[in-house]
């Protein structure tokens, strides 16, 4: 039965991690991110509604007398 040859093996995971690191670098650095979002000011539009201006009581039918 053949001795398995790793004689090889040191430069062929040398190569195969610095080759992965390599294209990592490229992937990361050709990413484009985007600048930080400014807070968009929005106008909130008072709608000026007539139950607004007055008091009004909102009954629950658990609450209402019994007739």
């Amino acid at each position: 039965m053949p001795q398995l040859d790793t004689s090889t093996w040191f430069i062929t995971i040398l190569s195969m991690i610095l080759t992965l690191f390599i294209m990592m670098q490229i992937k990361i650095s050709k990413h484009t991110f985007y600048n930080n979002p400014e807070p968009v000011v929005t106008k909130t539009t008072k709608h000026l509604t007539p139950w607004e201006t007055k008091w009004t009581k909102i009954y629950s039918p658990l609450s209402l007398p019994l007739h």
